[in-house]
């Protein structure tokens, strides 16, 4: 070995590869993995007055003798928009191109159907969102990639922050961090650090800050990247955050550059408003367990917190709703006491009276002014935590959004906080946005109290109320949100605007608000010659950053408004923002970025897309660009006698169960209220029910699929096939072959096997027919159900299948000997559910009908209890296309 290291090194030494000394032939053989090697990451960002554009350069290398598949793989803080990526390999630079997302969802469609690309999967994590796209590149070829992107960075707590996610995922020979800052108003102070920082790698950080400029990079050597000294793997791996704050010599600052401005209003010693805080609490079956004890620890360190002058109440809603007391209290040292021992009393019961929970609350605040027993002057909000959704009083949604927004009418902001991954986030928000409020999802992980306190802090120091800021309508245009019912302590607000007066020599701004003790006003002035040759001065600030963080502001809240609109106002602020994302070129949920690839000779399409909280969360840790084939165990399926598979994708795992009913029955696996795609299956038995069985044998021997807005019908038997569109009914047999492609529609049909059905924006299913010797004794023929591309139904899709399109996760605990030796039994901890389970195998026979492929998952017994939402016999409906459940 010592000898061929030696002959490898003697070569090497003709190159410019070689490098002297044992830390370097590390180096050498510990960065490479799998034949590749990132030789370089550099995060350049420059942040002028809050706005950040970041570019991420990565370079790498194939090592290998053969060409090898090169990933770029990076996290964006979810707030920011991409603007601009490219690949160059060997010089050639393969650019992409931001489209309207229907032409670039055409674009990327018409590939597929020539074989030239993969799967799309959208989705984000907490504070992040990931961007990978892969390519394969030859041997010792090399490979750039560049990804820019932007944002406004916010304020809290009296700082902005700036996030840089950090995994390279190996031992990089040059990795840079560089952050230039640039704040008309000067720097006050600077911090950087990381959650992966050792005591010898924080002496890498550097950072320094003088007047109105400041700087940070980060560029620890090889060595310092290890884990140990002679360890390969890496220390990078978390977060990198940047913190600043600048000075406040007034409330607010005003910049002007080539005919657009930015007004930064943060005013500072100000009296604190008393607030009234009521909190809508969720006590539901499904918040038991860890759900119910974060939210009791979480409100217990929240009233730890709370002022003497404020005044609370708690709402509890299961099926009935509960108060603390009838009225607001003052929040005494008395009443804090009493107010702790009613949240450590706090348990589950019951369904989800939603409406009635927030209803008591709104009328509790509105009863407390009336009868003046809050301070007139005082801040008043509502918090809501939810983990489920409506199904107990009045449960229809809108009728829910309209009640509240008339109960509020525009008095007081409502918060909404959403525990985990069963609720209908989009209602939630909506229902936030109509008034005055946002939504914020809740993590169900150790650290959900920590996330809920980290909310009620951004909120509990309210300044001003009724904040309006004003500029003169003659000289300016298309300003963006200058009203603000609330301006918290350590936050900021930020308004934008357009000049048309080009004559302007300098430009003013009114605040005026009501303050804990008085009205008050504000007054800001610019001179814009001034302010734009002091901002040019820089060397270092891209463009005409002001214009682009008026765009991107502007987009931010078209979005907002777009949330809660209809019709043909949404249509409308959909067209501006669509214009605007193009124009400025950002990737935002109404655009995709389309990124043409070279691979074996041709090129290649992958597509990225913003996502969007609230949709596509079925797995949150997997990227939004996916340009590789997804693995084959991402589908849920039903086949067999009937066996459920429930794939779940983050623990690389699944989970499966048995339904025993009657045959004849009829089950509903899946029903999307928003796509209007509906599922049935009807069961069937064996032709007679053997003497020694226990329990007769049962498959599915018809499915019903329904698409509302296609107005298509696809009833499928092992015998044959019905189609129906509209009016118009065509009927195929298992002995065709056959490919219909219509609007929206492909049904394919390969003979005396399966039929694949794909439906637009919606679903696509495989039907599997599975056929018997027709003379057998009992068996007869049946057939299977497998559901590709779940993510693309909506998150209120529900059935024995359809629940499990969501999010859903799962720990094994206590693994031991079951009653069959190759079958372990252990102890899994789901839905705040300990359950026994067995660990088995269930087939898949997409590929092979006969005799299929076996898939390991963990066993639920008795017809998928504490699994599946209520019991078996809750999806039993009355036909193959019905939605009445018997």
């Amino acid at each position: 070995i010592v000898a061929f290291l030696w002959t490898i090194l003697k070569t090497l030494k003709q190159t410019s590869l070689y490098l002297s000394g044992p830390e370097q032939i590390q180096h050498l053989f510990f960065s490479i993995v799998n034949g590749i090697e990132i030789y370089s990451m550099k995060i350049d960002s420059k942040v002028t007055s809050r706005f950040a554009h970041n570019v991420i350069t990565s370079r790498a290398v194939n090592r290998a003798n053969v060409s090898k598949e090169v990933v770029f793989d990076v996290d964006l803080p979810k707030t920011a928009f991409i603007t601009n990526f490219s690949m160059t390999i060997d010089g050639v630079t393969y650019p992409g191109t931001i489209k309207e997302k229907e032409v670039a969802k055409k674009q990327y469609e018409k590939a597929v159907s020539q074989g030239q690309t993969a799967g799309l999967v959208r989705a984000s994590g907490r504070k992040t969102e990931k961007f990978t796209v892969s390519v394969n590149i030859a041997a010792a070829s090399k490979v750039t990639f560049e990804l820019t992107y932007e944002e406004l960075l916010k304020r809290n707590f009296g700082k902005y922050e700036m996030l840089i996610k950090v995994k390279p995922k190996q031992l990089i020979n040059h990795f840079e961090i560089q952050a230039n800052i640039f704040e008309p108003q000067g720097i006050s102070e600077l911090e950087a650090q990381g959650s992966f920082i050792t005591n010898d790698l924080s002496q890498v950080i550097k950072k320094s800050f003088s007047g109105k400029k400041g700087h940070v990079s980060f560029k620890p050597t090889i060595d310092q990247q290890r884990t140990c000294a002679n360890c390969s793997t890496s220390l990078l791996d978390g977060d990198f955050t940047i913190k600043y704050d600048v000075k406040r010599d007034r409330p607010g600052d005003l910049q002007i550059v080539n005919g657009y401005f930015v007004h930064f209003f943060a005013p500072t010693n100000l009296p604190n408003f008393p607030k009234n805080v009521v909190f809508v609490i969720d006590i539901s079956g499904s918040m038991s367990g860890i759900g119910i004890q974060q939210t009791r620890e979480a409100l217990l360190k929240i009233l730890e917190d709370v002022r003497e002058d404020d005044y609370i109440n708690f709402i509890l809603f299961g099926s009935d709703v509960h108060v603390w007391k009838d009225t607001l209290l003052k929040a005494t040292a008395e009443n804090l006491k009493e107010a702790k021992d009613f949240v450590r009393a706090i348990n589950t019961q019951g369904m989800t009276n939603l409406h009635g929970g927030l209803m008591k609350g709104i009328e509790m605040l509105t009863t407390a002014f009336e009868t003046n027993s809050v301070p007139k002057r005082s801040a008043s909000i509502i918090i809501m935590l939810t983990d489920g959704q409506p199904n107990e009083g009045v449960s229809d949604r809108q009728e829910i959004q309209m009640n509240v927004k008339k109960a509020i009418q525009g008095r007081y902001p409502l918060y909404n906080l959403a525990f985990g991954y069963g609720v209908d986030y989009n209602f939630l928000e909506k229902m936030a946005l109509e008034n005055k409020g946002l939504a914020r999802r809740i993590y169900p992980q150790s650290d959900s109290a920590i996330q809920m306190e980290g909310f009620y802090e951004e909120v509990a120091n309210p300044m001003l109320t009724e904040v309006e800021l004003n500029y003169p309508e003659n000289a300016i245009s298309d300003l963006t949100q200058n009203i603000f019912k609330h301006y918290y302590d350590g936050s900021e607000i930020v308004v934008a605007g357009r000049l048309t007066d080009n004559d302007l020599d300098s430009l003013t701004a009114d605040v005026k608000a009501q303050g804990a003790e008085n009205d008050v006003m504000f007054s800001e002035q610019a001179d814009i010659e001034e302010t734009a040759k002091a901002l040019q001065e820089q060397e270092y600030i891209y463009g005409d950053y002001i214009e682009r963080l008026w765009a991107y502001l502007t987009i931010q809240q078209l979005l907002d408004k777009r949330t809660v609109a209809q019709g043909e106002e949404k249509e409308n602020l959909t067209t501006e923002a669509l214009e605007l994302s193009l124009k400025y070129k950002f990737v935002t949920p109404l655009t995709s970025m389309v990124v043409t690839k070279p691979e074996d000779n041709e090129d290649k399409a992958a597509i990225a897309d913003k996502p969007v909280e609230g949709t596509d969360v079925f797995n949150p840790t997997h990227s939004y660009l996916y340009s590789r084939p997804p693995i084959p165990s991402l589908y849920t399926s039903v086949d067999g006698d009937p066996h459920f598979i429930i794939s779940v994708p983050q623990k690389e795992d699944a989970i499966c169960f048995n339904i025993n009913e009657e045959t004849g029955a009829v089950l509903n696996l899946i029903n999307d209220p928003v796509t209007g795609i509906r599922v049935n299956g009807q069961l069937i038995g064996d032709k007679r029910v053997s003497s020694d069985a226990k329990i007769q044998n049962t498959y599915f021997g018809k499915l019903g699929i329904e698409n509302k807005k296609l107005e298509l019908k696809l009833e499928v038997t092992p015998e044959k096939i019905t189609l129906q569109k509209g009016r118009k009914k065509t009927v195929f047999t298992w002995l065709d072959t056959v490919t219909l492609r219509q609007e929206g529609l492909t049904v394919i049909i390969n003979r005396k096997k399966n039929l694949v059905l794909s439906m637009g924006d919606g679903a696509s299913f495989v039907i599997v027919l599975h056929q018997v010797w027709k003379k057998h004794p009992l068996h007869q023929d049946f057939l299977g159900l497998y559901t590709l591309d779940s993510h693309k139904l909506s998150e209120r899709t529900h059935g024995l299948l359809g629940q499990f399109f969501h999010h859903i996760d799962f720990n094994i605990l206590e693994i031991h000997p079951g009653s069959d030796p190759k079958k372990p039994d252990a102890t899994i901890v789901i839905k705040n559910n300990k359950l026994t389970v067995t660990r088995g195998w269930q087939k898949d026979y997409r590929k092979d009908p006969k005799h299929g492929i076996d898939i390991p998952c963990w066993f639920i017994h008795n017809n998928g209890a504490g699994l599946i939402d209520g019991v078996h016999t809750d999806y039993i409906v009355s036909s193959i296309f019905g939605t009445t459940v018997n």
